[in-house]
């Protein structure tokens, strides 16, 4: 291959990925990346001409979206990817003469210049000498030499002979670098930016023979008046102005250096408002891209306006329904309206095809070959900003199959069908050429066209409001009948339209804050509701049914609440949401005289933040996503923690998504990192893993018929990804199972790799505690540490022992002595306590006047000897799986109850805790059956604890009032 194998470095990468390969043969298991496939990219990410290329030969337009460099057919309409395996996002490119080489540069620290075969889409050179992220790339015209600049923390400029992956000249640049260009007779380039033009000369390094890079010789250009512009892109003439240069201004000027580096002649463009303009030539013509969608055409030989056409026709308005417009009013110009500005244009001389991209990610592609009548040949629409949101329903009545709907900070809702459908109800859309999209609703008629990049981006505003302003659609939801759309802003405005005739039936002030999550009820739960919560910590539920009028505000979370889900199950309809406080709550609902009411039932707190959930088909599970990258299957009717494992092979960031496929087979998941990952439910096993985004995944939903999964992400760019046929095979047996056993339960095996719960931790568990009162006493006074009791390796007592156990507890307060008796009471997959017995020991101040009742056979001498020291005890270090704040620690104390807590990854509270105990010992005599207590009784220090485990059964004593006997270990 060109490139590799010519130099001692290039054989060694052979060497390296050949035993790679080798390896990977061998162990018959093919990589986790080959089960997904790209098939599908929405999205630009280009933000001038250094990211838009035409191919000279087979006029393919390259373009890049996010980490993935597409190659499309405008004809066709077909796309091929190239994918930075480094997941960097692309920054710039440029084809090689003769088609057969792309070559692209990339952001980030250590960034690299890669050169790809197209054909092959794979990489066959790389050159790394920049530092901080790469401007600009540049082939030669005899294809042997590439040029990159870095950006303007690098400001380096390197001449690259690829072929033998040398750099034979370098230097270093004063500005930052927005152009660069070769000359047609490969003498020297030109690089273009703030105050800066200037010309490099390649002559002394053709004739290099040492392998070390020599400095690069430059001159810069004589502009004038004009030396203080910022000039934002450079292109040299081709035939007969292959002497000059032509380069454009960010007010708006086109000049023309000739070839003594001097300025000739400049044209203003005359166009009202300047961003930052592009440029593109042919022979005889220059094409200017500028703001509000002008395309200034000039003639290359003296830079005047054609007296026929002066610009290409203007791109749809920004906010512009095409289903409303009438065709011939969609590129029509009007004197008042606001059009998306062109950031980057190029000329395919073969074809005579103008590519132009607009500031609102819009792609069109103009026929210029007769300029009286230009003709469109492709147009995509795309988001123009971060998408926010991902929804797909199974086939609702009044969507077509296989569309989808997403949501994003542009403030649009648009719809997408993988399937083109061609019916009557859904016409093809006159803007795009691509059929995928389906309809484009404009919330509140306000469109945020934010410019990417520019001069003076800080300083721009759009409509009155700076580009940081707070805008988008954060959320949004489909009611399962398929006839209402639930949307939720950044403001915490909730807004519901009417998909049939896309019109806003309710707008309403929700919240205080943006909406993070809506949630439509289930068909199998029997009610119509809709679930809203936000980052104000309030969750509302509305009756869709009743124009959604307030059934209840939860408010137990007390920090951001990031999911909300209704599920049915055990004939009972449940919420659950989890949120930034490390908190999981399950609520029941219950028919009340007001209607319906949920009420908590479990609630479980974790060791990290938790950013999303999804339940299985079944109803039995919710998978949660959390900040330690792990997935936590937690059991819906219990809610306890079912199972733990890695959501993600990485080694940083967060699970922010977790979506369950519609059999309930697999779950993918999206880390921070920018890493989507498909793991298996049952035993947790990494089945693949995919990456292209160059911004956090806010989306990931798989599709109804299991064929594909879909992303949406930061970069606002939609990646429609195709499953390995095993995986939709596998996908679509258990929905078979399903549908032959509806709610078959769950049954997974152990995951292999579990990352297991930390059980090495203190517990406050004494009911396991075999052992008699004199041990108990004996050790207290030898090591007079009350934690110390409990023997650590002692077996935990079976099911049946345990169903007949009572802990009994003695204490001393406020000189009395109080005796605790509390019950083990099994209750589904569990066991809770009840308080069964409280007596209470008072010592008196005077001779009792009757004998005193026994409290324990054979320990009623031992009772009068015991001495413990008055010391107090030391301090216990707190565990707990969180610190709660103030107003959490109120919120669970006001509906704490006795044994809850008691599941599987949170450590029970001790009994003597329980509000029965508290009540007990706070009141001064509330005990059903006070005994006194001998002239002798034991001085016990405050908030010391004595405890013991006894059995009911035949051998509890048949007069002791129910109080049972002590027994031994």
């Amino acid at each position: 291959m060109p490139g590799d194998g010519f130099t001692f470095r290039g054989r060694i990468r052979n060497l390296l990925r050949s035993n790679s390969v080798t390896k990977q043969k061998r162990s018959g298991r093919e990589p986790l990346h080959s089960q997904v496939t790209l098939e599908k990219v929405l999205g630009v990410t280009a933000t001038g001409n250094r990211g838009l290329a035409s191919d000279p030969c087979s006029g393919a337009v390259a373009y890049p979206a996010g980490c993935v460099v597409v190659l499309l057919n405008p004809k066709t309409n077909r796309q091929q990817h190239i994918i930075n395996t480094t997941r960097k996002a692309i920054t710039a490119l440029s084809f090689s003469p003769d088609g057969k080489y792309l070559v692209t540069g990339e952001s980030g620290h250590l960034p690299a210049v890669r050169l790809w075969d197209v054909s092959e889409q794979r990489q066959v050179a790389e050159l790394q000498s920049h530092k901080y992220g790469v401007s600009c790339v540049a082939f030669s015209p005899n294809g042997k030499y590439v040029v990159s600049v870095g950006n303007q923390h690098d400001m380096l400029v390197n001449v690259w002979a690829w072929k033998k992956d040398v750099v034979v000249a370098a230097n270093k640049v004063s500005s930052k670098v927005t152009g660069v260009s070769f000359s047609e007779d490969n003498s020297y380039f030109i690089t273009v930016g703030n105050r800066h033009v200037k010309f490099w000369y390649l002559d002394h390094c053709k004739t290099n023979k040492s392998g070390a890079p020599v400095p690069l010789l430059g001159r810069s250009g004589l502009l004038g008046d004009l030396r203080n512009n910022f000039f934002c892109a450079v292109a040299c003439g081709r035939g007969s102005k292959s002497d000059s240069a032509f380069c454009i201004t960010s007010s708006g000027l086109l000049c023309e250096l000739n070839h003594r580096r001097m300025l000739d002649k400049w044209v203003d463009l005359r166009v009202s408002s300047y961003t930052t303009p592009s440029l593109c030539l042919s022979e005889d013509l220059v094409f200017c891209g500028c703001s509000d969608g002008t395309v200034r055409v000039f003639a290359a030989f003296d830079l005047t306006f054609l007296p026929w056409r002066t610009s290409l026709p203007a791109p749809p308005l920004a906010l512009c329904d095409p289903f409303l417009c009438l065709h011939s009013q969609l590129f029509s110009s009007k004197m008042d309206a606001k059009y998306p500005d062109a950031l980057a244009v190029a000329f395919d001389p073969v074809r005579r095809w103008v590519t132009c991209v607009y500031n609102d990610h819009s792609l069109y592609v103009w026929d210029v070959t007769d300029l009286n009548r230009v003709g469109k040949v492709h147009s995509a629409l795309y988001h123009g900003a971060c998408v926010w949101d991902l929804e797909v329903k199974t086939s609702p009545p009044g969507l077509p199959p296989g569309s989808f709907l997403t949501c994003s900070a542009d403030n649009t809702i648009r719809m997408w069908a993988l399937d083109s459908p061609q019916t009557p109800l859904w016409p093809p859309n006159p803007l795009s050429t691509v059929s995928d999209l389906l309809k484009v609703l404009h919330v509140d008629g306000n469109s945020s066209l934010v410019d990417l990049e520019g001069p003076n981006n800080a300083d721009k505003t759009v409509e009155g409001h700076t580009t940081e302003t707070r805008a988008g659609i954060r959320t949004i939801s489909i009611s399962p009948d398929g006839k209402h759309l639930a949307s939720g802003d950044r403001n915490g405005i909730l807004r519901v339209h009417d998909l049939s005739k896309m019109e806003e039936i309710l707008k309403v002030e929700a919240h205080d804050a943006e909406i993070l999550c809506l949630e439509y009820s289930k068909p199998d739960t029997g009610l119509k509701f809709l679930a809203t919560a936000s980052r104000d910590r309030l969750i509302h539920v509305l009756d869709a049914d009743r124009d959604y009028g307030l059934v209840q505000t939860l408010d137990e979370h007390s920090s951001s609440i990031t999911a909300v889900r209704f599920t049915a199950n055990d004939n009972k309809v449940r919420v659950i949401s989890c949120g930034a406080d490390k908190s999981v709550y399950f609520r029941t609902a219950h028919k009340t005289d007001r209607g319906t009411e949920f009420r908590r039932s479990h609630h479980s707190v974790q060791k990290s933040t938790l950013y999303d959930m999804s339940v299985d088909p079944t109803s039995r599970y919710a998978a949660v996503g959390c900040q330690d990258r792990c997935i936590r299957l937690f059991h819906i009717s219990s809610g306890k923690q079912k199972k733990l494992y890695k959501g993600s092979l990485s080694e940083d960031g967060s699970l922010l998504k977790v979506q369950i496929d519609p059999s309930g087979r697999y779950v993918a998941t999206s880390c921070s990192d920018k890493n989507i990952s498909i793991v298996d439910f049952s035993s947790g096993e990494c089945v693949a893993t995919v990456f292209g985004h160059s911004e956090i995944v806010t989306g990931i939903k798989f599709t109804n018929d299991g064929k594909h999964l879909i992303s949406v992400s930061g970069d606002s760019c939609i990646f429609v990804w195709r499953l390995a046929p095993e995986l939709t095979l596998n996908m679509r047996e258990r929905l078979r199972q399903l549908r032959e056993e509806p709610g078959a339960p769950w049954t997974g095996t152990t995951p292999k790799a579990v990352a297991p719960e930390q059980r090495n931790r203190p517990r406050r568990r004494w009911s396991h505690r075999m052992v008699s009162l004199e041990l108990l006493v004996k050790s207290m006074l030898d090591l007079r540490q009350p934690d110390t009791l409990g023997h650590k390796s002692s077996p935990i007592q079976s099911r049946d022992t345990r169903k007949n156990m009572c802990t009994v507890f003695v204490s001393w307060h406020t000189g009395r002595i109080f005796v605790h008796f509390i019950q083990h009471v099994e209750k589904g997959n569990g066991f809770l306590l009840s308080s069964s017995c409280l007596r209470l020991l008072q010592r008196p101040t005077a001779a009792p006047k009757a004998s005193p009742a026994p409290v324990f056979e054979s320990d009623q001498a031992l009772l009068p000897s015991l001495h413990l020291p008055h010391s107090p005890p030391s301090p216990r270090t707190s565990h707990s799986y969180m610190n709660p704040t103030a107003s959490s620690k109120a919120k669970i104390s006001r509906s704490m109850s006795v044994g809850e807590g008691l599941h599987g990854d949170t450590p029970p509270r001790s009994p003597s805790l329980t509000r029965a105990s508290r009540d007990a010992a706070g009141a001064p005599f509330s005990a059903s059956c006070p005994v006194a207590g001998p002239p002798s009784a034991p001085r016990l220090p405050p908030q010391w604890l004595v405890a013991w485990l006894v059995t009911k059964g035949p051998e509890a004593s048949p007069g002791g009032g129910g109080v049972p006997r002590r027994t031994e270990a």
